[in-house]
């Protein structure tokens, strides 16, 4: 029995809608049932003490430094060197072997689970490479986890940039580097913050492979060397070892509030950045 076209669409979209109120009910859920529980526990004291007795008193002043300093050196490290390939693979080369060999090993990065990481920056960056466990191996061990994320939705987002504006860039003279710095990277700009805003998020929310290079030390990092406790390990060690439940919920929502300030205030940027390069 053959549908209807007009009843077949208004079933798709009848599916389509339930499916979206269906992953905004679980997500808000989740999110309100973590701030209703944690932000009732977050205080200046909280905010501004350094966590003691494992975690049980104190507030999460260094596990914040923490976290704000390997999402850092993350984030300098991963940019340009995903823009960067972006930008070779999609301005610079043709479709060959070699590309296919940088997007074929971009995808398999993307899909190694993030305790794979860790080892490997246990191994290479702590033990081989002699940094220990600091802000620094975190750093470039998270770097290596975010570059696929960076590279595939730059590389898309600059293929949304109509081929019309780099002729007429050519046409007025200007070089291949002109046109990618004045034009390319201005009109791609939203679609590359947003992978690198992505970046940001999994490496706030991080935990196995931070534990395994930066560490879980409590006290305050002086230094890039020094080993650091961010804010998801601290609320996995309480949550897993009931150390305490409710500075667990706080520090949850904290970390809530943390990725959404990141999030409202990159786009606040990138939209007046787009807004003033037009």
């Amino acid at each position: 029995m053959r549908l209807n076209p007009r009843i077949s669409q208004k079933i798709a979209k009848t599916v389509i809608w339930f499916a979206a109120i269906v992953v905004l009910v679980l997500l808000f859920s989740i999110i309100i049932y973590i701030l209703s529980k944690g932000i009732p526990n977050i205080t200046w004291q909280f905010l501004t003490e350094i966590p003691s007795d494992m975690g049980r008193s104190g507030g999460i002043l260094s596990c914040i430094v923490g976290t704000l300093s390997v999402t850092l050196v993350a984030t300098v490290v991963a940019t340009p060197l995903g823009v960067g390939t972006a930008f070779y693979l999609t301005e610079y080369t043709h479709e060959s072997i070699v590309t296919k060999i940088i997007r074929f090993s971009a995808e398999s990065l993307a899909g190694i689970p993030s305790i794979v990481y860790g080892l490997f920056g246990f191994i290479f960056f702590v033990i081989y490479l002699k940094l220990g466990w600091s802000i620094l191996s975190g750093g470039l061990t998270l770097a290596m986890m975010i570059l696929p994320t960076i590279i595939r939705t730059s590389e898309e987002a600059i293929h949304t940039v109509h081929p019309m504006y780099r002729e007429v860039s050519f046409s007025l003279g200007g070089t291949k580097w002109q046109t990618m710095i004045k034009i390319l990277i201005p009109s791609a700009l939203p679609g590359i913050a947003t992978g690198i805003i992505l970046g940001i998020g999994r490496c706030v929310a991080e935990t196995a492979a931070v534990i395994l290079t930066a560490g879980s030390a409590l006290q305050m990092p002086v230094s890039i060397f020094s080993p650091a406790r961010t804010m998801a390990v601290h609320f996995y060690i309480l949550a897993r070892e009931s150390i305490s439940l409710e500075k667990a919920f706080a520090t949850a929502a904290l970390l809530i509030i943390l990725i959404l300030i990141i999030n409202i205030g990159a786009n606040i940027l990138v939209n007046r950045f787009v807004a003033k390069s037009h």
